[in-house]
């Protein structure tokens, strides 16, 4: 059965409050407006610092999954009748460590948290040292039954990992949910329209990328890819909530005239773990 999704592609400040008042009020116009049933926010949603900002700041920020802003959030998922898809600080185990984890987080629409993501590979490329604050989650994501489907997920960076998108689709996989904050940069805006696309062709999938937006570090452009390569919308470079109609029965289709998927020889691939 087709369901409503809508990506909030949004600026996050330094202020998580603020943010979580911008989310309130994404989720409140999603709903009555676009009849959302999933919500993606962007990658580290719940608190952007800039550049050169002291790490004792961005530290004290961080928070539990069971912390304030998760519980925020949670009570929006409960009162809209909407599940959340989003990105927060979230502290680590050891308060020694000067890095937090970057972590996404899935709601129901019962106001439950139903599944958590650290990110695991880290976006040192480019000139940026994201292993510097962020410390790395140390398994895949699992992809999870819900309402509208089983869904996966991997943040941003991940995009370059075709074995992070192939272990999703293995696992049964129908929707793979990326929040992002992808940098602008020479190239960058091309890497991804073409990455997000070429993940959901060759897995016969759907792709749904939400990104951040700013005035000078991301490029917005959230956009969603269905498993024939299609995009089916995309953002602009501004704040926008971004609504789209997906049916699952689509997929069934595309692998019926596209079955490369089941044509894979799995027993050639040993080698690669390398």
């Amino acid at each position: 059965m087709p369901f409503q999704l809508v990506m909030a592609q949004l600026v996050s400040l330094d202020d998580k409050h603020v943010n979580l008042k911008k989310a309130e009020n994404a989720v409140k116009y999603a709903k009555q407006i676009h009849g959302a049933d999933i919500v993606v926010f962007p990658e580290v949603f719940m608190s952007h610092f800039p550049i050169g900002t002291p790490k004792d700041i961005s530290l004290k920020d961080a928070e539990p999954v069971d912390g304030p802003f998760v519980g925020g959030m949670c009570k929006l998922a409960l009162q809209y009748g909407v599940w959340l898809v989003f990105g927060m600080r979230e502290a680590t185990e050891e308060p020694s460590d000067e890095r937090v984890y970057n972590t996404t987080v899935i709601v129901s629409s019962e106001g439950s948290v139903i599944s958590t993501y650290r990110k695991t590979h880290l976006f040192d490329a480019f000139g940026y040292n994201e292993s510097k604050n962020i410390k790395p989650g140390d398994a895949l994501f699992e992809p999870i039954s819900t309402p509208f489907g089983k869904l996966g997920l991997f943040v941003c960076y991940e995009l370059r990992f075709p074995e992070i998108a192939r272990y999703q689709a293995i696992h049964g996989a129908e929707i793979i949910i990326v929040p992002s904050g992808w940098v602008h940069g020479p190239m960058k805006e091309y890497h991804w329209r073409n990455l997000v696309t070429a993940r959901a062709i060759e897995n016969t999938v759907y792709m749904v990328a939400c990104g951040k937006v700013s005035d000078n570090f991301y490029i917005g452009q959230s956009l969603i890819a269905d498993p024939m390569g299609v995009i089916m919308v995309s953002g602009p470079e501004t704040e926008a909530l971004i609504p789209c109609r997906i049916d699952l029965g689509r997929i069934k289709g595309v692998r019926a005239k596209l079955p490369s998927y089941l044509h894979r020889r799995p027993e050639l691939y040993t080698s690669m773990n390398k």
